[in-house]
């Protein structure tokens, strides 16, 4: 979701939930992840990370007008122009789906125009394109679980609470969801479902994640960063997305292996 000035202006409110109890925060006795701690995105592109997934063997990253393939390495081996705009993305069965609003985000009207886009995850070559426009405020992320793929959005600054939208493995709209999460910058801007529950990136400043159990009942709200991506990982981890962009030069990407941890959510793995 296009991230205004304001943004950084922003101090939003502090935990509203139950945080992460000891036992959510140890991560399960399962092989631990491999995947390297960090990996930068090669190159830069004209606008900033939306979000990020991987399927064990390769990085998806979108860029709001380009999505970008790389090794585990970060070394580029596909990547096309995309529509504005792309947001956070998820894989399934070899295939990259993708959120996109061609519309207005967080409008009270609801002047958004919100599809998800499909992509051969092994050239990016698009597949399909589903309408989502049971997404009010802009489909701004998605992520699957079970095969029903959800849609998060926008969100206008006079609610206070998030909407999650459902659908199944044909687009076929399901169920809308509501969080109660109070109200959160734009939104809901990134979403992974792992280990039994939603984690859901929030912009602001700082930054929020939103914590929920698997029927989307509050566990936590913290002031942690994973608005820019947040991914599943084996062995309890997860995978969080960031960048910078810089005048002239443009946006870079970034993933960093975390952990659940019970005062921040979160928290991200130290290179050596």
């Amino acid at each position: 979701m296009k991230l205004a000035p304001i943004a950084f202006l922003m101090i939003l409110a502090a935990v509203v939930a139950p945080g992460l109890s000891a036992a959510d925060t140890t991560p399960a006795a399962k092989p631990a992840s491999t995947f390297p701690i960090q990996v930068d995105c090669e190159g830069t592109y004209p606008h900033h990370l939306q979000g990020v997934c991987t399927d064990g063997d390769a990085i998806y990253w979108s860029f709001t007008t380009t999505l970008v393939k790389t090794d585990l390495d970060g070394k580029v081996t596909a990547k096309i122009p995309v529509a504005n705009h792309h947001g956070d993305l998820c894989v399934d069965q070899g295939k990259i789906y993708v959120a996109v609003n061609l519309g207005r985000f967080n409008d009270p009207k609801g002047n958004a125009d919100s599809w998800v886009y499909v992509y051969d995850a092994s050239d990016l070559k698009e597949i399909a394109r589903h309408e989502t426009q049971e997404v009010f405020h802009g489909a701004g992320g998605v992520g699957v679980r079970d095969g029903n793929f959800y849609v998060v959005s926008g969100l206008p600054a006079d609610l206070e609470e998030n909407y999650v939208y459902q659908y199944d493995a044909d687009f076929t709209f399901v169920k809308k969801h509501v969080v109660s999460s109070g109200q959160t910058f734009l939104g809901i801007q990134s979403a992974a479902f792992a280990h039994d529950r939603w984690w859901f990136g929030c912009y602001g400043s700082p930054a929020e994640t939103l914590v929920t159990d698997a029927n989307f009942k509050m566990i936590g709200r913290y002031k942690f960063n994973c608005s820019l991506g947040i991914e599943k990982l084996p062995g309890g981890e997860l995978l969080v997305g960031s960048g910078r962009c810089s005048k002239g030069t443009g946006c870079t990407g970034r993933v960093t292996r975390a952990v659940p941890d019970a005062a921040n959510g979160l928290k991200l793995l130290q290179t050596k």
